[in-house]
């Protein structure tokens, strides 16, 4: 066991996207109610969030270790390829959940704690143990866990959370579906051997691409109606251009619902929130409304 295995198991994309929703969150929030910005608050959520997002990977390693030998994208994992002890990653994802949600405690505050623990809650049990073996609107639900992270960082700001910070962190759960569902069409297979219900295996290639395609028509307006509620025009210009791409990749993936447009759907969707985000920061920075 050594460092690569430990930043394996705590899966670092992952932890690289949250922190970036949380951190532009947090700058936004202050920028938007005029709150005193501070870049240690930014580096109190960066550490909670970090460890939040780490420890929640690990315990879903240690509870996905009896089917990820059965998938060909998950079978070289440490505990599957027997590079790391299941006793160990269990250990670690404990303690290391249980010290993000004292950090935010003690340095930020008990709102951004309450979103930190939902968050590691979301993930670890709605979606992991209780509905990813069981329903296919498993990652609808167990998405709330990546808008966790969002108003974490608002409320991180402010010590609150409103109506604005809100919606923008369920920008998170509404695109959840889409990014998932165009990664579950690429792996079918796996997610068959393995018996876990995403919605390609008990509906199809088809089916999920419309699937797909409906919940993006949703995505987009609802990006863009942020505007309503305090965000300016750099944001809806960035909103329309990237929602519009992915909204034209996923109408392309109906017309053909093959694991090779998924794959090209998915490096489209993937990025999308990113994008949306440091569009929020940038447009707290240059706030420009009609």
């Amino acid at each position: 066991m050594g460092i690569k295995e430990v930043l394996e198991i705590s899966k670092p994309r992952i932890v690289l996207l949250l922190v970036i929703t949380a951190v532009t969150s947090i700058y936004a929030a202050s920028e938007i109610n005029n709150v005193n910005f501070t870049y240690l608050n930014m580096i109190h959520i960066i550490i909670a969030g970090s460890f939040a997002s780490a420890g929640s990977s690990a315990l879903n390693h240690y509870y996905d270790r009896d089917i990820d030998p059965i998938m060909s994208r998950t079978s070289k994992r440490p505990i599957p390829s027997g590079r790391m002890k299941q006793e160990y990653v269990l250990l670690y994802g404990i303690a290391v959940s249980v010290f993000a949600i004292l950090y935010s405690i003690f340095f930020i505050n008990y709102i951004s704690t309450l979103f930190i623990f939902l968050g590691i809650f979301f993930y670890v049990i709605i979606y992991t143990v209780w509905l990813k073996r069981r329903n296919p609107s498993n990652i609808v639900i167990g998405g709330f866990a990546g808008s966790a992270a969002s108003m974490a960082g608002w409320s991180a700001a402010t010590n609150s959370i409103d109506i604005t910070g809100f919606l923008i962190g369920m920008l998170v759960f509404i695109w959840t579906p889409s990014h998932f569902w165009c990664l579950a069409m690429k792996i079918k297979e796996d997610y068959e051997a393995a018996n876990v219900p995403m919605l390609p295996v008990r509906l199809g290639m088809k089916k999920t691409s419309q699937y797909i395609f409906f919940n993006t028509m949703i995505l987009v307006p609802y990006s863009i109606m942020l505007y309503m509620f305090g965000l300016g025009l750099v944001y809806l210009g960035i909103a329309s251009l990237f929602g519009t791409l992915m909204l034209l990749s996923h109408y392309k993936l109906t017309q053909n619902p093959t694991q090779q447009t998924a794959w090209k759907a998915y490096k489209i969707t993937a990025p999308y929130l990113t994008i949306i985000f440091i569009g929020i920061a940038l447009d707290s920075l240059f706030n420009f409304r009609i």
